[in-house]
């Protein structure tokens, strides 16, 4: 197999979950124009409708629909639509998650104050938000006994990040959940299934552009301190997870299962001496 032919995924039919999220859009816009299938998920239609618009103008095939993470029943629809129309599961990416504001804690906030609501919102979605696409996918790729699973792991995996518990914890979860999930395929189903992670480091998007950029546009010492312990010193784009994700769906990964993958500029790395 020549060098190109291992990291091609074209034809490749790729659920992905989150697909209306910046996040999302950018690996889904990636994957489309090396040649896969796109299913864009979303809770939100109008998300939807503007992603497959997006997508099929970049020339690829790509269809909508609505679908909620937390809903098994609903996740089982989405999977017969998308065995009516392509056949097979060659990717699951459980892109679905996130931190909320109320899951943040304030600089002077104790954590004993936060509210269990805002700390079970982030522990379900970017938790549950994985195990339970994992369960419906995942069946059809060990019933095919091929397919790749990508979650989403955090640097909150490797250590301690202040303010935000929930969401350290469920990404911790994510990590472990991977590892687990790639052993137990393995050994049931063959070689053909395979399950990793990225661990992204630090990228400003909307969800932490408060924490990390101040209205005036100067960064906040929150952002110092992530740099200062960023060998790189800058934060990344959110372009640059695309090819470590492709990387991991395609057979150039083909004995790689089990692994969470950093893609941090050296964050998880470094002391910071």
């Amino acid at each position: 197999m020549i060098m190109n032919e291992m990291f091609c995924v074209k034809g490749k039919v790729a659920v992905v979950t989150g697909a209306g999220g910046v996040l999302g859009g950018s690996i889904a816009k990636s994957l489309v124009q090396a040649g896969a299938r796109i299913v864009a998920i979303d809770i939100r239609r109008e998300n939807l409708d503007k992603r497959v618009e997006e997508l099929t103008a970049l020339g690829g095939e790509a269809i909508g629909v609505v679908g909620n993470v937390l809903d098994v029943q609903s996740l089982e629809q989405v999977a017969k639509e998308v065995l009516a129309k392509w056949g097979r599961i060659d990717i699951l990416l459980n892109i679905a998650g996130g931190n909320t504001p109320g899951g943040t804690l304030a600089p002077d906030q104790p954590f004993f104050d936060m509210p269990v609501a805002e700390w079970e919102k982030v522990t379900n979605l970017n938790m549950n938000g994985t195990v339970y696409p994992s369960m419906v996918f995942g069946r059809i790729m060990a019933e095919q006994k091929s397919g790749s699973i990508v979650n989403v792991s955090s640097m909150t995996a490797y250590s301690a990040i202040t303010r935000v518990p929930g969401y350290s914890a469920a990404k911790t979860a994510v990590s472990n959940f991977t590892q687990w999930l790639a052993t137990e395929m393995a050994l049931k189903y063959g070689d053909g299934v395979r399950v990793n992670a990225i661990a992204p480091g630090f990228f400003i998007g909307d969800q932490n552009r408060a924490v990390l950029i101040n209205p005036d546009g100067s960064l906040t010492d929150r952002s110092k301190k992530v740099l200062a312990k960023t060998p790189m010193g800058r934060f990344g784009d959110i372009s640059e997870l695309n090819g470590a994700v492709q990387f991991l769906c395609s057979d150039a990964a083909s004995f790689i299962t089990g692994v969470v993958l950093p893609v941090d500029g050296g964050f998880s790395a470094f002391s910071g001496v």
